[in-house]
């Protein structure tokens, strides 16, 4: 049979270790014997990203601009230990960070459930969406170290040149400080992409944040939030029959606690970073989420929301075999691929990007896994059978 052809690249960023190699392995069962891929590379792999001072993450960021869909491997944002390993020039930023600071616009991460596998939270019978911020906040704060005693101010000046200081703290020693921003044009499209994803979807959306602490920093998203479903969408939410609610983060995370699940929770960066490996962890594995950057005018990014899975990399490099999950990268290539093809009217392509997701899913269910998930399933009448990676890859290209 002629492969599933279409006409316009898409942006393909790989990245490190253990899914590196998965990512290879994903394209050569799954996608190539069916798909004429497309893509626009870029090597984030943390060696690349080196040699190219992090030049390459930023003309990464800038290709999915330009070509509206971009699939992403798990990068490394590395630390001292990382800076010594790789011989690394400086720590570079989080390659998440540098892109969603260039796309802007807000990650839906949502727990992909297989029958087999039950949540930690026995009442959660729907998945929960988490719709993540995705600019400011910590990911672009400046840090301090404050080495002996002295006075910090925040200053402030205007495009006139006057100045306005604030008081932060009077340091009596060594201490750390930390400033941090945000923008109401972001904070805007955050919103404007909640409530859109939210009625697209039928489910309700909360959000939750601290403005009793942070009265004017969290106080802002609180009040744009609320201007903005005023203004635009709560006749639109009436019709649909949905609701939109404001409520401090931990009573939030208490409310969620005891729901059915089935809501989208919209969440500050670094809130919605926390909670939605809580939610993943929850529903049965971190390598069980579905992860878009959907950005105001329109560009996805598809990922994994989880990490490079070192240890199962250094096995690997000495020769071991692996059970390593590839669930969430698989989805990653699906959801681009699908995507792909909803621009371009291209039936073949969106039914086999839903093929390969159903094929995912019925695999497990015929109790062909993982090692992650071999350990939590239970359904009756089937024993679930351990394989590795790419064994458990094959499984899925029997059944697609």
């Amino acid at each position: 049979m002629a492969k599933i052809t279409y006409d316009k690249p898409i942006v393909e960023l790989q990245g490190d270790e253990m899914t590196r190699i998965l990512w290879d392995w994903i394209k050569e069962i799954l996608i190539e014997p069916h798909v004429s891929l497309k893509t626009e590379y870029y090597d984030l792999g943390l060696v690349h990203r080196d040699e190219t001072d992090d030049r390459v993450t930023f003309e990464a960021g800038e290709a999915i601009k330009r070509l509206g869909v971009g699939v992403k491997c798990a990068t490394i944002t590395p630390n001292e230990q990382r800076r010594e390993e790789y011989g690394l020039k400086r720590l570079y930023p989080s390659p998440n960070g540098t892109i969603r600071a260039i796309l802007d616009g807000t990650v839906f991460r949502t727990p992909i459930l297989v029958k087999g596998i039950t949540p930690y939270v026995p009442t959660w019978t729907k998945p929960i969406t988490i719709a993540r911020h995705a600019y400011g906040d910590v990911y672009k704060a400046t840090d301090v170290r404050v080495v002996e005693a002295a006075k910090a101010e925040l200053l402030v000046t205007d495009s006139a040149g006057n100045e306005t200081k604030y008081p932060v703290f009077d340091f009596k020693g060594a201490g750390v400080l930390q400033g941090m921003h945000n923008t109401d044009r972001s904070i805007s499209a955050f919103a404007h992409s909640c409530f859109n994803f939210a009625l697209s979807a039928g489910k309700d959306l909360w959000f939750g944040a601290k403005d009793t602490i942070s009265k004017v920093y969290d106080g802002r998203f609180k009040a744009i939030f609320a201007e903005i479903f005023e203004s635009e969408f709560k006749d639109k939410f009436d019709k649909a029959g949905i609701k939109y609610e404001y409520t401090l983060i931990d009573d939030c995370v208490a409310r969620i606690m005891r729901s059915s699940g089935g809501m989208i929770w919209a969440c500050k960066n670094y809130d919605g970073d926390v909670m939605s490996d809580m939610l993943a962890t929850a529903f049965g594995s971190l390598a069980m989420m579905s992860s878009v950057l959907v950005s105001p005018d329109g560009n996805y990014e598809y990922e994994a929301a989880h990490g490079t899975v070192t240890r199962h990399y250094y096995k690997y490099r000495a020769g071991e075999e692996t059970s390593t999950n590839p669930v969430a990268t698989i989805f990653a290539w699906s959801g681009a691929l699908g995507r792909r093809g909803e621009t371009e009217n291209n039936k073949p392509l969106i039914d086999f990007a839903a093929n390969l997701e159903r094929a995912t899913i019925s695999t497990i269910e015929s109790g062909y896994m993982t090692g992650d998930l071999a350990s939590i399933f239970n359904a009756e009448g089937i024993t679930p059978k351990k394989l590795n990676s790419r064994d458990f890859l094959k499984a899925i290209a029997s059944e697609l």
